[in-house]
């Protein structure tokens, strides 16, 4: 991935939050058919080893758990939020006449090595983990023991268990931090106006930033 200094998010602790915030990753392989792409939600581990350890599971019927090897190279991508950025919305452009448009966003890729695990205990796990962080909010959470406990067994027979051990982080947050806290405020304040919060809000937190030097 291409990145500016100016757009580098280089605290390891901001690409674990930002992944947390946003476990929702795209799985990259190359394995014996070839690249592929999974949308699959992660369970970050951020303590374990130098940089990380993603945990997932598929469906069986996905070929991509025997398509490749464990110890095999793969790359997932986290997003948090993207945003196309008019022209108009920078102050200076109503001066000069010297802006054009682009495409704001935050990302993180982390690069690691995949092992597999067809296990039904490992599987358990995950989807007891991933439930209970992500039913938390609701008012009453759902849980597995809900389900009948054989019915529980079946679905848990039709997964398989991804790992990757994160070898690699890269962050990107562009927001326009090289201009100036006005032309960083416009677009953010435009966004906020319009519902593009998650991206709005990161360009006006990056003004204040800014501001306060």
């Amino acid at each position: 991935m291409y990145v500016p200094a100016h757009f580098e998010l280089a605290s390891q602790h901001a690409m674990h939050a930002l992944i947390a915030a946003h476990p929702f990753g795209t799985l990259f392989t190359h394995g014996r058919s070839g690249m592929d792409a999974n949308h699959i939600p992660f369970e970050l581990e951020p303590d374990h080893g130098e940089h990380g350890l993603l945990k997932a599971h598929v469906a069986r019927a996905n070929p991509v758990w025997q398509d490749v090897a464990n110890g095999d190279e793969v790359l997932v991508v986290f997003r948090a939020g993207d945003a196309y950025i008019s022209p108009n919305w920078y102050p200076s452009k109503h001066e000069a006449h010297k802006q054009v448009p682009t495409w704001n966003y935050q990302v993180v890729h982390a690069h690691g090595r995949v092992t597999v695990h067809d296990d039904e205990r490992y599987v358990r796990g995950v989807v007891a983990r991933l439930t209970r962080r992500h039913e938390a909010s609701q008012p009453k959470p759902w849980k597995m023991s809900d389900a009948p406990a054989d019915f529980i067994d079946t679905m848990l027979q039709s997964i398989v268990g991804i790992e990757i051990e994160i070898t690699r982080l890269q962050g990107k947050v562009k927001l326009g931090q090289h201009k100036d806290v006005r032309d960083i405020r416009g677009p953010g304040e435009a966004l906020m106006a319009q519902g593009s919060t998650q991206i709005g809000q990161a360009m006006l937190d990056s003004a204040d930033a800014k501001e306060r030097g």
